[in-house]
C-alpha cells in the first residue's frame, strides 16, 4: 500500500460518510474503513510495519492524515444525524391542539328531565312560560291559599314532611301548586304558566311510590276563560305528546282549588285503545287532573292583587305526575330505578 493508496482511500471514505443517510449506514462505513479487523485504512498500519525504512515517514504521514480525516468526518456526520433524529422526534411529540381527539363518552338527559323538556316545548307552542318555585314552602302557600284550611278533609291525602325547630309551619311542598299562587301574587293576569318540579310526600317506597317525585302543573288566567278552553288545551297537548290518534275524555272529580274539577283519561297510545297490559286492558289511561280555578282562590289573592276579581276573571289549572308518565312510556316497572343512579339502567336512555 502506497501513500497514494491511503490518500485515495481517505477521499473515498469522506465521500461515503457524507452520503450516509442514517446511523446504521454510517456505522457500516466506519467498519469498512476503520474496522479493527479488515478496515481498508486500518490495513495501512500493517503496510507501515512492512515498509522499507526510507518509506515509513511518508507512509506514516499519509496513514495518519487519512485516519484522522475519516474519524473527524465520522464524528461530524454522526452529530448531524443525531440532530436530525431529535428534530423528527420533537415533531412526532408535538401536540396539535387543533387535531380532532378521540371521541369522549357523553352524558345524556335523565328520562324524567327529557319528559319535562318535551312538556315545556309543547307548552311553549301554546304560549306557556315555564316557572320554578321553592321546594321548601310554608303552610299558607301549600294549603290555606289553595282553599285547604287546617280542618279540611282533603288534607288527609297529603302526607307531608314538616320541618322541625324554629321553622314552624314550614314544609316540603306536596305539589307545585304554590308556584301558581306565587305567580298570582307577583302581578295581575293575563298569563299562562307551567310549573314543573320536585315534590315530597311521606309515601312508603314501593314500585309505584317514592317520597320524592316530579309534577308539572299548568295555569291559565284571563277574562272569559271557559272549561271548553281547558278541554281544547289538554286535547292538543295530549295529541302533541302521545300522537295525533290519541283521544281524551273527562270525568267529574274533586280538587279543593278547582270547581268544577275533572279527571282526564287518554286512549291508550300503546295499543290504540284495544286493550293491553299498560292500560290494564281497558283501552284508557287516567293521566291527570284539572278544573276551573275556584273563585275562592282568586278571592284570597285579591287582597294583595286587586286584578283578581272573581267576577271579572277566570282560569283553569291542570297537573300530572311526570314519573308515572316516564314509567308508562319507557316500560319501567319500579319508580326507584329512576333515582337509583345505576348507570346500567340510565344508559338505556342515551
Amino acid at each position: 500500500m502506497t501513500e497514494g493508496d491511503l490518500q485515495a482511500l481517505g477521499e473515498q471514505a469522506l465521500e461515503e460518510i457524507a452520503g450516509a443517510v442514517d446511523q446504521d449506514q454510517l456505522e457500516r462505513v466506519r467498519l469498512k474503513y476503520l474496522g479493527r479487523h479488515g478496515g481498508l485504512i486500518s490495513l495501512g498500519a500493517q503496510a507501515l510495519a512492512q515498509a522499507a525504512p526510507e518509506q515509513r515517514a511518508g507512509l506514516g504521514r499519509a496513514f495518519n492524515a487519512a485516519k484522522e480525516a475519516t474519524e473527524a468526518a465520522l464524528a461530524r456526520r454522526l452529530g448531524e444525524l443525531r440532530a436530525s433524529r431529535r428534530g423528527i422526534d420533537q415533531a412526532e411529540e408535538w401536540l396539535d391542539l387543533t387535531y380532532p381527539t378521540s371521541p369522549l363518552p357523553r352524558g345524556h338527559q335523565h328520562p324524567v328531565a327529557r319528559l319535562i323538556r318535551e312538556i315545556e316545548d309543547i307548552g311553549r307552542a301554546l304560549g306557556y312560560e315555564s316557572v320554578r318555585g321553592p321546594e321548601v314552602e310554608d303552610d299558607q302557600y301549600n294549603f290555606e291559599l289553595l282553599n285547604l284550611p287546617p280542618d279540611h278533609p282533603a288534607r288527609d291525602t297529603h302526607d307531608t314532611f314538616y320541618l322541625a325547630g324554629p321553622a314552624q309551619g314550614w314544609l316540603l311542598r306536596t305539589h307545585t301548586s304554590p308556584v301558581q299562587l306565587r305567580t298570582m301574587m307577583a302581578g295581575p293576569p293575563p298569563y299562562r304558566i307551567l310549573a314543573p318540579g320536585r315534590v315530597y310526600r311521606r309515601d312508603n317506597p314501593d314500585p309505584t311510590h317514592n317520597p320524592m317525585f316530579h309534577q308539572v302543573e299548568g295555569l291559565c288566567v284571563d277574562t272569559n276563560i271557559t272549561f271548553g278552553d281547558l278541554k281544547g288545551t289538554l286535547d292538543f297537548a295530549m295529541k302533541a305528546f302521545f300522537g295525533s290518534s290519541v283521544k281524551t275524555r273527562f270525568f267529574p272529580s274533586f280538587f279543593p282549588f278547582t270547581e268544577p274539577s275533572a279527571d282526564v283519561q287518554i286512549s291508550c297510545p300503546f295499543c290504540g285503545g284495544s286493550g293491553c297490559r299498560k292500560c290494564k286492558y281497558s283501552g284508557w289511561i287516567e293521566l291527570l287532573g284539572c278544573g276551573m280555578v275556584d273563585p275562592a282562590v282568586f278571592g284570597f289573592v285579591q287582597g294583595k292583587q286587586p286584578g283578581y276579581d272573581p267576577k271579572k276573571i277566570s282560569g283553569f289549572a291542570f297537573g300530572m305526575g311526570i314519573d308515572r308518565i316516564a314509567m308508562m312510556k319507557y316500560g319501567i316497572g319500579d319508580i326507584g330505578l329512576l333515582y337509583s343512579g345505576d348507570l346500567r339502567f340510565l344508559e338505556q336512555f342515551a
